[in-house]
């Protein structure tokens, strides 16, 4: 397993997917963007204010019509905008176990399937490979749904377990 930091120095790592990992993530980004639609149709998703309260392990989501969606959060890893790096969740100095159980789980994932990029702490790549990093993390949980999150010039990626609805007060 390589748990140091060796893909820095540039390499496109999606040219470097094996053909099964490009499916799992190409079925996985379809799923979340399925869930998604669904999320979105029922609490509008893409208009909410969020909040996490990662000691409590909750993401809110409160949409503009007034309804309050509350779910487990986990966090798969962030992404700096300043230096175009992933930190995976699984050796994140800011995320604490229990947070860091999908994490875990893709670290375990590719450990099974040798895949660099599911083992290495941080990587160089894109926002849209952060994404497609999430989306096989929320398939392989079987996570309920994804959600970015800003952080001034970090971003946030989670995934959310069963959602409960509510009026928000």
């Amino acid at each position: 397993m390589n748990r140091s930091d060796s893909n820095l120095d540039g390499n496109d790592s999606e040219a470097e997917d094996s053909a099964e990992f490009r499916q799992l993530i190409e079925r996985s980004v379809a799923h979340l963007q399925t869930l998604t639609a669904a999320h979105d149709n029922l609490w509008h998703i893409g208009e909410a204010d969020w909040e996490v309260d990662f000691d409590a392990g909750v993401i809110m989501f409160d949409s503009p019509n007034g309804t309050r969606a509350t779910a487990p959060v986990q966090v798969i890893g962030t992404y700096n905008t300043d230096d175009e790096t992933w930190l995976w969740g699984w050796d994140h100095p800011s995320v604490s176990s229990p947070l860091d159980q999908h994490a875990q789980q893709m670290l375990q994932y590719g450990t099974q399937h040798d895949i660099p990029d599911l083992t290495t702490r941080k990587l160089s790549c894109t926002e849209d490979r952060c994404w497609e990093l999430t989306a096989v993390a929320c398939f392989l949980s079987k996570a309920q749904g994804a959600y970015r999150g800003d952080a001034g010039s970090t971003l946030v990626f989670m995934t959310f377990g069963e959602v409960s609805l509510s009026n928000a007060d």
